[in-house]
């Protein structure tokens, strides 16, 4: 199971929300090189970018911000936050992600996620982000009535390379993962299923690595905070 450290990006800045809430945010790092490089440092094989303020805009907001993190790191990054137009997926690639989310473009345009996804393979994610298993859309900020194992089996056939499934209610809480709902998803669908939201320390990640169903894990806070050890999450995981 690989282990993608997230870097949250809002105003050029790291920072961390509590639920998806953007007045919550508390700022890790000034320079989000700065983790960046650290986390490759240690052995991490990819890195997980969230365009926060993009993710409200519907448009890419810290571009300088991301290109600082691929200067810095010779790793793989996924992108996720204000992607929803052929353009942006093509201008991310071109400028160096290895894979872009698409999460509100999902719900709203899922043929989108199908042409990119045909256009460039294994660089296309579809982003499930969802509060009492109903997905939500648009910085979290709108819910719909979409259960979030339909949603992944409306892009079964499309060749998209991973599904990133978000529990927002523990998102950046630190109250451990929604493991049975993320194996659930993951038994759902052929796509592998990375999760995210709640992770606060290793017995977490190992949990998530037991279902034998689970292909990655993002986390955030409990690396910034201390709870939990990456290098002996990395050692655990082999990631």
């Amino acid at each position: 199971m690989i282990l993608y450290p997230a870097i949250d990006l809002k105003g050029g800045a790291c920072v961390r929300l509590l639920r998806g809430d953007m007045a919550s945010a508390t700022l890790y790092a000034a320079d989000p090189a700065a983790p960046a490089r650290a986390f490759a440092a240690a052995g991490c094989r990819w890195l997980h970018l969230v365009d926060l303020d993009g993710a409200f805009a519907g448009a890419p907001a810290n571009r300088e911000a991301v290109a600082a993190i691929l200067a810095a790191v010779a790793i793989p990054c996924q992108l996720g936050g204000g992607i929803r137009d052929l353009a942006t997926i093509e201008g991310w690639l071109a400028a160096g992600i290895a894979r872009v989310i698409l999460g509100t473009a999902a719900v709203e345009d899922p043929d989108l996620v199908r042409k990119a996804a045909r256009a460039f393979p294994g660089a296309v994610a579809v982003g499930i982000d969802a509060r009492t298993g109903l997905v939500a859309t648009r910085g979290w900020a709108r819910a719909t009535a979409i259960a979030a194992t339909d949603l992944a089996r409306r892009f079964e056939d499309a060749g998209v390379a991973a599904l990133i499934h978000t529990d927002i209610d523990r998102d950046g809480a630190m109250v451990g993962p929604n493991v049975a709902a993320t194996a659930a998803l993951a038994r759902a669908v052929a796509i592998p299923v990375i999760a995210s939201g709640g992770v606060a320390g290793l017995a977490d990640l190992l949990a998530l690595r037991d279902t034998g169903l689970i292909a990655g894990a993002i986390a955030g806070r409990a690396l910034y905070d201390g709870a939990l050890d990456l290098a002996r999450a990395l050692a655990a995981l082999g990631a």
